[in-house]
């Protein structure tokens, strides 16, 4: 709310007061001088002295009394200034520590952390050195092909022989020397020609004689010369040898 104009003559400072005291101290002293009556002038002249010393001693008080204020006005300055400066350095020393710590405290997070990290992969190395790794299972062998127990099993079982052998010869080729031989019996033999009349019969579904049979033998057959495939495959064998393949063959042999 706005103050009223007069309302500044009830604030009047020390130094004020105390000017306005010596104003009044002159005032009264010229008033003294003015109503004595016959005075004479030696009178007069001292009583004028007395003014003129009044006067400065009133002026003189309310000096030494602002001076004194200034004084205490910039003391108060200089203490708030000295406060002020002290406080803002202890904040900014409290904020540093707890930088510190809190840097400090980030440090030791991370090394924590870090030495965490290591325990784990190195418990985890121990773990995988402790239990060895599964051995590969073997690949499961094909499944052994079965072949059906008559003439046509048996010329193809040979043929696969012959195959893993090199043994030339084909399916009709064989089938074709068979029928004209043994006409598809495994147990067949000649005991008419010149080699049942010598002593060694032909056998068998090529009607292949002893001696040939055991020189053509093929490993991984039979060593039974009526048994029809390793029979087949001496046969084949032997054919190979002396003609090239049994499918070079349309007659006795």
């Amino acid at each position: 709310m706005p103050q009223h104009a007069t309302s500044g003559l009830h604030r009047l400072t020390r130094t004020h007061k105390l000017s306005a005291a010596g104003v009044a101290a002159a005032g009264a002293a010229a008033l003294v001088f003015s109503l004595v009556p016959g005075g004479d002038a030696g009178q007069g002249k001292s009583q004028a002295t007395a003014v003129e010393n009044v006067k400065p001693v009133a002026f003189s008080a309310v000096d030494t009394a602002a001076k004194t204020q200034q004084a205490t006005i910039s003391q108060q300055a200089d203490a708030s200034a000295a406060k002020g400066k002290a406080e803002a350095a202890a904040a900014k020393k409290a904020a540093a520590e707890k930088a510190a710590k809190a840097k400090a405290a980030a440090a030791a997070k991370a090394k924590a952390e870090k030495a965490r990290a290591a325990k784990a992969a190195a418990s985890r190395s121990e773990v995988r050195t402790a239990i060895p790794a599964a051995a590969p299972k073997p690949a499961a062998k094909p499944a052994a092909k079965v072949y059906p127990d008559n003439l046509d099993g048996w010329i193809r079982e040979s043929l696969d022989i012959m195959a893993k052998k090199g043994i030339p010869g084909s399916y009709e080729g064989i089938h074709r020397n068979i029928m004209r031989e043994s006409s598809g019996n495994p147990m067949a033999i000649n005991n008419w020609d010149i080699n049942a009349i010598n002593g060694t019969p032909s056998k068998g579904l090529l009607q292949v004689i002893q001696p040939t049979f055991n020189a053509y033998h093929v490993e991984g057959t039979s060593w039974n010369l009526y048994d029809p495939v390793a029979n087949i495959t001496a046969a084949c064998n032997y054919a190979a040898d002396r003609y090239g393949s049994m499918d070079n063959v349309n007659s006795a042999y």
